[in-house]
């Protein structure tokens, strides 16, 4: 299981391409929670943008040459699931763009926050728990302390902490390519070198015992 769930962490690079998109994409709701327009256009607009996600994402996967498909590994389809999950979620989020559109914005904050909690431990990742809860419970606290002319803060707020995600899974992945790197050929040869440099030692240890053996008998 560990050595199936880090193969996804190198190839997927943590999902570092699907939380910088996401925080591009917050951003952009931010400044459609700025308009001058009512609380259920702002919210139609906000399901509207968020179909430049996946293209978004499969962009940046290319800037970090990440892979979506990790052939031979049964955990891989599980990632999918999970983005997916968030899905389920959506009827309550009608609901409320029907009954209380003002605060549409809070409720998709809060399901995107939750929605990261499993990766977690897909990724081995606790950054992923801590945004999540934070973003979950920041979002409620911003709701019940501003006025809902400005609640463009919840959606600035959201991409703010995900940006921070993505830098704490940057910073992660430079550390998991360099344990990649350090188990690589280099490691390898060193490994060789170590292993007849043993073989070299126990074949002079039993040649010096033989010699102290025979001076022995000699006496």
């Amino acid at each position: 299981m560990v050595k199936l769930k880090k193969e996804i962490q190198f190839q997927a690079k943590n999902g570092i391409d699907f939380i910088l998109s996401a925080g591009i994409l917050w951003l952009a709701i931010a400044f459609i929670w700025t308009l001058e327009y009512p609380s259920y256009s702002r919210s139609i607009f906000t399901f509207m943008i968020g179909a430049i996600m996946l293209p978004l994402a499969f962009g940046l996967s290319k800037v970090f040459a990440t892979n979506w498909k990790v052939k031979d590994n049964p955990l891989q389809p599980l990632g999918l699931w999970l983005n997916f999950a968030q899905l389920i979620y959506f009827p309550f989020l009608i609901f409320i763009l029907i009954r209380f559109p003002d605060y549409f914005i809070m409720a998709y904050a809060i399901i995107t926050g939750a929605h990261l909690f499993p990766f977690a431990w897909f990724y081995d990742n606790t950054a992923y728990a801590i945004s999540a809860v934070i973003i979950s419970v920041g979002t409620l606290l911003i709701t019940l302390n501003v006025e809902l002319e400005k609640m463009w803060a919840v959606p600035l707020f959201t991409s703010v902490i995900l940006f921070l995600l993505g830098g704490w899974i940057i910073i992660g992945n430079m550390k998991l390519k360099k344990m990649k790197r350090c188990t690589g050929p280099t490691n390898m040869k060193h490994t060789i070198q170590l292993l007849w440099l043993c073989v070299y030692c126990h074949a002079t240890a039993k040649r010096n015992a033989l010699v102290i053996s025979h001076s022995a008998i000699l006496v």
